[in-house]
């Protein structure tokens, strides 16, 4: 049987052939518009607020007063007679004062760096920031439980168990502010 040209073509292009596609859906990368976006494997981003307000206040009063005295008195007929009284004391009185009030607002975004068995996060993260010569470097690290962190994927600082906290600047406002050399050896020296 002979087959025309025509015909073989027309038999090639609508013959059926096995053709494979890859699936549009992969169940382990898909999460639906309603799913849980919370922070919950290592390597996962959660947003931290820092608010701090701390305030610490401490008086002390002392004092003391000593006071001791001796005195006698011979007398021996009209002719003698004889007195002598001794005395000494002391006084002290001592104050001090001290009073501190803090307050750091920040928020930045950590990294969780593990997942302790009973499933809280171990997250630790550092915002650096340079503005016209001065640079500030916020740390944060520590403990945090999925339950504290809310729809928008956010930790309070105040929730954040063994938290660390660093806040550190450097730069011509910070050197700027720091004490003079005579003043920081009489401070050291107890005279200022």
């Amino acid at each position: 049987m002979k087959i025309s040209f025509g015909l073989a073509f027309a038999l090639m292009l609508f013959a059926p052939v096995h053709v494979s596609a890859d699936d549009l859906y992969n169940g382990s990368d898909f999460s639906s518009l309603s799913a849980d976006q919370r922070a919950g494997q290592v390597g996962d981003i959660i947003t931290v607020i820092v608010s701090e307000n701390n305030t610490a206040s401490n008086r002390v009063g002392s004092g003391s007063r000593k006071r001791q005295s001796l005195s006698g008195q011979i007398s021996a007929g009209d002719s003698l007679d004889e007195g002598a009284s001794l005395s000494f004391g002391g006084d002290y009185s001592g104050e001090g004062s001290n009073s501190r009030n803090d307050r750091m607002v920040a928020r930045l975004s950590v990294v969780v760096m593990g997942v302790h068995p009973n499933g809280d996060l171990q997250i630790a993260g550092t915002q650096r920031l340079n503005i016209n010569g001065e640079t500030t470097n916020i740390n944060v690290s520590g403990r945090i439980r999925r339950a504290d962190i809310d729809g928008q994927n956010a930790v309070l600082s105040s929730r954040i168990a063994d938290a660390v906290i660093e806040y550190d600047g450097k730069g011509f406002a910070t050197r700027g502010a720091r004490p003079g050399l005579i003043t920081r050896i009489l401070s050291w020296l107890g005279l200022s």
